[in-house]
């Protein structure tokens, strides 16, 4: 799988978009042979398992020009990197409390010139600011993700409907999400995405408007 994938699910995805998805395999190579943040057996399917999952949100996240968005515990810059290659008019930042997994993100968004993208080294819990959507790939369990968005997230009122907090998860979640049933909103990311590896992935959603102030 390659940018084809990419290309076919999103047909309008612009050529300088194209050519930075078209470099990331080379870099999380290069950086992978110096700092382990994806698995080596993993790499060979840099596009399906992290580049296009991570690109499921830009299914169903409106995104529009100049909103901010905040990547908790992003990694190896998954999902904020591949979203902020293919809008370019959002801004990202990304934080994790490992350094060396910043460093990554940080030379790889460089190498892009990705300039809507800040990193910072720094646990959630720490950092501070306002964002119109908090994401998240499998960090933590969910209500504890929750509990780290709590001040982070703008209060519009004419688009809290769609702020708020989207992290992607995969497997059986009925325990993990008990007691949120009536508050969020469950996507089967193989509505989106034929391949077998979406099958158990999903989104989970939770509009601002149901978050504690």
């Amino acid at each position: 799988m390659g940018i084809e994938s990419i290309s076919g699910y999103f047909p309008g995805i612009s050529l300088l978009a194209e050519e930075r998805f078209e470099q990331l395999p080379g870099l999380y190579n290069f950086w992978n042979e110096r700092i382990n943040v994806i698995s080596r057996k993993d790499l060979p399917n840099l596009y399906l398992n992290h580049i296009l999952h991570s690109l499921s949100l830009s299914k169903v996240i409106p995104f529009a020009g100049k909103e901010t968005v905040l990547d908790v515990g992003t990694g190896g810059g998954f999902p904020g990197i591949p979203l902020a290659i293919m809008h370019p008019e959002v801004y990202f930042t990304l934080i994790d409390s490992t350094g060396k997994k910043i460093k990554v993100v940080e030379n790889i968004a460089r190498e892009l010139n990705l300039t809507n993208i800040t990193v910072a080294h720094v646990r959630a819990e720490s950092f501070t600011g306002s964002f119109h959507y908090i994401i998240s790939r499998a960090v933590c369990a969910f209500s504890r993700l929750v509990e780290l968005s709590a001040g982070k997230l703008i209060r519009d009122q004419s688009t809290r409907s769609v702020h708020g907090i989207y992290s992607l998860k995969g497997g059986d979640l009925q325990d993990e999400l008990a007691g949120w049933e009536e508050k969020i909103r469950i996507i089967a990311i193989s509505s989106f995405f034929r391949e077998e590896f979406f099958r158990t992935k999903s989104l989970i959603f939770l509009p601002s408007m149901n978050i504690p102030s």
